[in-house]
């Protein structure tokens, strides 16, 4: 067998290594099916997305999509746009500061920050 080690980190990315101040955003409108696919996959059946009138008398005043549904966007601009195709996340620390409902939209935006080999 053999193994092969790669000195540059960055070999497998089709669009090589990015640089300090790059920047790419995507954005989408949430819909109703958004939630219905990503319980499907993750099991996520909280109530707070499903049932109408509980999530109308919650703080949020309104049905929310799961958090996963917002954070998925940063994933497709990593995966996607900058560092693009071959990149993987290796650590992720996510804040959610509002919840978000059907309807409206999402924007992730991934800046580079720093630039390790």
């Amino acid at each position: 067998m053999t193994v092969h080690v790669m000195k540059d980190g960055w070999v497998g990315v089709t669009k090589g290594r990015p640089k300090v101040g790059a920047f790419a955003e995507r954005s989408r409108r949430t819909q109703p099916q958004d939630i219905d696919a990503f319980a499907e996959m993750t099991g996520d059946r909280n109530p707070l997305h499903y049932d109408k009138a509980l999530a109308e008398a919650s703080v949020f005043g309104k049905l929310i999509v799961q958090g996963g549904v917002t954070s998925g966007i940063l994933n497709a601009v990593v995966a996607e746009d900058l560092p693009g195709p071959g990149s993987v996340f290796l650590e992720v620390s996510w804040k959610f500061v509002k919840a978000v409902g059907v309807g409206e939209l999402i924007t992730g935006r991934v800046e580079v920050k720093e630039v390790r080999t």
